[in-house]
């Protein structure tokens, strides 16, 4: 319950299939992230990621232009 699903009104078709596999590969890139020499909680990377461009493309391994 990290992104809210319970509050989610996605319902029909493949939808509820589709974001559920989009929420489990963010998880994965957040819970792969390594570049924190401590350790820090989902939560706080997850709210650092959504607050800050560059820690978000420091996360996916994106270089910047």
């Amino acid at each position: 319950m990290c992104f809210g699903e319970d509050g989610c009104c996605v319902r029909k078709g493949n939808a509820p299939q589709n974001l559920s596999l989009l929420r489990k590969m963010a998880l994965n890139i957040v819970r792969a992230d390594t570049s924190e020499p401590r350790k820090t909680s989902m939560r706080l990377k997850r709210k650092r990621a959504g607050w800050n461009d560059n820690v978000r493309m420091q996360m996916l391994r994106i270089k910047p232009i």
